[in-house]
């Protein structure tokens, strides 16, 4: 049951919420003036690369739905909360990776090599945008996501809060000194994507909604977790001539072009052996597994590819890598949904 807030839970809302609005109106006194509202929402959301914001609704959309599928449960404002703050973090997430990678001097080896295409927005190497102004805007995004962890965990418990946390500090360390375990080529940053936009957005929103964890909200996470962990791996392929430069380490650049194609096929394999699993051992109901049928367009691009390609070859494969993930988390989520109702 939903409970009210005591006073002191009060206070430390209204508190984070005080600190939010500072942020917000710091960011507002420097750059919410002249051009009209539409212009400055797509330039924050071109900065901040929105347009992969589903790639963490679609996690929290299943831990909800897999609650109510399996337990009877739904709480919809705690959903609403922690699809804020899971999409704020995700946007930390985004913009700190791309401070630090300007910082770290990624981003403009990127843009003088040819044969890279840059995935950052550009905003930062392309001079558009300070340090500062980046990051009060990175920031508060973050004290949105902080925000909304304080106030589910104040409902649903502390374990929500440690949860958050723990996807925080992987976002921030990803490529942030000193642990920059993005960098190291020893597949750290493909398990951190797999914690971030898998396993932690689907049992953290499931505790959110029943306070208890299980096995069926890890086995659940597993397949969109994989498909977005595949979207990150083959980003690396736009731009891994730049990331061998400039000393950023992926796996691409450690194991070569050839070799990391052959991982990338597997983990769109591994992807949908889970998808299968999950309704052999009735996580999802049978049929989900006509979200299987998503894998097709993306092992048609893999069909096209050689052992060596151009860059620009892999951006087919990065569209049909983003098109699997969603399509597939979203056919998973139609069926939880239908299972509910059907109960």
């Amino acid at each position: 049951m939903t409970r009210l807030l005591s006073n002191t839970q009060q206070i430390i809302v209204l508190a984070a919420v005080n600190m939010f609005y500072n942020k917000v109106g710091t960011f507002r006194s420097f750059y919410w003036k002249g051009s009209s509202i539409m212009d400055k929402l797509k330039f924050w959301m071109k900065a901040s690369r929105f347009r992969v914001l589903p790639v963490m609704v679609v996690p929290v959309i299943l831990g909800a739905l897999g609650a109510y599928a399996w337990d009877g449960a739904f709480r919809p404002f705690l959903f609403l909360v922690t699809l804020l703050g899971a999409a704020s973090a995700h946007l930390f997430s985004n913009m700190i990776n791309d401070l630090w990678d300007f910082r770290n001097g990624v981003d403009m080896v990127a843009k003088e090599t040819a044969a890279a295409i840059s995935t950052n927005s550009g905003l930062l190497a392309g001079g558009v945008l300070s340090e500062k102004k980046f990051g009060i805007v990175t920031w508060a995004f973050f004290v949105v996501a902080l925000l909304c962890g304080v106030t589910v965990s104040l409902y649903s418990g502390w374990w929500a809060l440690v949860l958050g946390a723990l996807g925080a500090l992987i976002a921030y360390f990803y490529v942030a000194p000193p642990l920059k375990f993005g960098y190291r080529g020893k597949g750290y940053s493909e398990l951190a994507i797999l914690l971030s936009f898998g396993i932690l957005p689907v049992m953290g929103t499931y505790y959110v909604q029943v306070e208890q964890f299980g096995y069926r909200p890890l086995l659940l996470s597993l397949p969109v977790g994989l498909l977005t962990t595949l979207i990150l791996f083959n980003h690396h392929f736009l731009h891994w001539q730049a990331d061998r430069q400039s000393g950023k380490r992926t796996l691409v650049v450690v194991w070569g072009e050839k070799k990391a194609l052959a991982f990338s096929r597997l983990l769109a394999v591994l992807a949908y052996l889970s998808l299968i699993v999950c309704a052999a051992l009735q996580v999802l109901p049978w049929y989900a597994l006509l979200a299987v049928l998503t894998a097709i367009p993306l092992f048609r691009v893999y069909g096209n590819m050689k052992h060596e390609n151009e860059s620009r070859a892999y951006l087919p494969l990065m569209g049909a890598s983003l098109q699997a993930s969603i399509r597939c988390g979203g056919l998973m989520a139609l069926a939880l949904l239908l299972q509910g109702l059907l109960q």
